[in-house]
């Protein structure tokens, strides 16, 4: 049964509602509004967002030379919530809410350059073949002392048993309790805002964890959680790896093995197809100077591509 707004608004005493649209970086870019605002624009379907949040860049810059994508005058676009997204938003005082919005012009096109509107189309593509796509993302992070200045380093932050990491220790179980606070609070978090995390594993970095959320919960904790991918230099970086697998819809199939559990041909050709299109979307995952950083010889980063 689909979600109705109102009634799920309702149900769980939400006031205020963050109405999102994620630009091409993954920020979240989007309005907050009282939740009797937020469902009246949707009723009345006035909530806009500018076309331009489309082209900012991971800095917050809006680059030249892009008339012919984004019109200079900006026009607005149609935010459209998509009633299924919506969950609770863990973390504020007042009960909020967020819910994913899709993008469209005035005439109710759906915007061709929205991440949203692409992945769709994407997944249709698949779906035409009789596949379905499963992707699993692992992000890496470091909790670090919290720092104010720019020009200190960073460094490990202070864990349960009062001294701050000096060693690499990974899958390290002993290290992940030094944060187990942190962790059971992330847990609490993610689960509220129907986030699934399979697991928690100390890398080989001092203080490094791998899970899937986490700023604000770092910040209740007094430590901060970087993403950049190489904040120290003397520690190993952090990266996104990104799990892929293809089911046929109708069996359930992973059609990258065979009946025998061998690599299959579309396995292989996947492989040949992602390293000689990777190259060409590095600057999408390599998007600042730091992430050059990492990639250095025998680092576990992706120097081929």
């Amino acid at each position: 049964m689909a979600t109705n707004l109102a009634t799920w608004i309702t149900e769980h005493g939400v006031s205020e509602v963050e109405c999102i649209v994620p630009d091409m970086n993954g920020v979240q870019r989007g309005k907050v509004l009282p939740a009797n605002k937020f469902l009246s624009s949707v009723k009345e379907n006035t909530l806009r967002i500018p076309g331009s949040i489309f082209s900012v860049t991971i800095n917050g810059e809006y680059p030249e030379g892009i008339g012919h994508i984004i019109p200079e005058y900006d026009p607005d676009q149609m935010m459209v919530p998509d009633p299924e997204t919506i969950r609770e938003a863990p973390g504020f005082a007042t009960p909020t809410a967020y819910v994913i919005a899709d993008a469209f012009t005035k005439d109710g096109t759906p915007v061709a350059i929205a991440p949203r509107m692409i992945l769709k189309r994407v997944l249709k593509l698949y779906e035409d073949r009789g596949w379905r796509p499963v992707i699993a993302p692992e992000v890496e992070f470091y909790l670090v002392s919290q720092n104010t200045d720019p020009d200190f380093p960073l460094v490990p932050p202070t864990g349960r048993s009062g001294r701050p990491e000096t060693a690499s220790q990974p899958y390290g179980l002993e290290a992940l309790t030094e944060f187990e606070e942190f962790i059971e609070h992330t847990y609490e978090w993610c689960e509220k805002a129907g986030i699934n995390i399979d697991t928690k594993i100390h890398e080989s970095g001092a203080a490094q964890l791998e899970v899937r959320l986490v700023r604000q919960v770092a910040l209740q904790h007094g430590v901060y959680a970087t993403f950049l991918a190489k904040p120290m230099s003397d520690q190993p970086g952090s990266a996104m790896h990104i799990h892929q697998s293809v089911l046929d819809i109708e069996t359930g199939r992973n059609i990258f093995s065979t009946q025998a559990g061998k690599d299959s041909a579309l396995f292989r050709s996947y492989i040949a197809g992602l390293a000689r299109l990777l190259p060409q979307v590095t600057p999408m995952f390599a998007p600042n100077v730091n992430s050059f950083r990492r990639m250095r010889p025998d680092s576990d980063a992706p120097i081929n591509v």
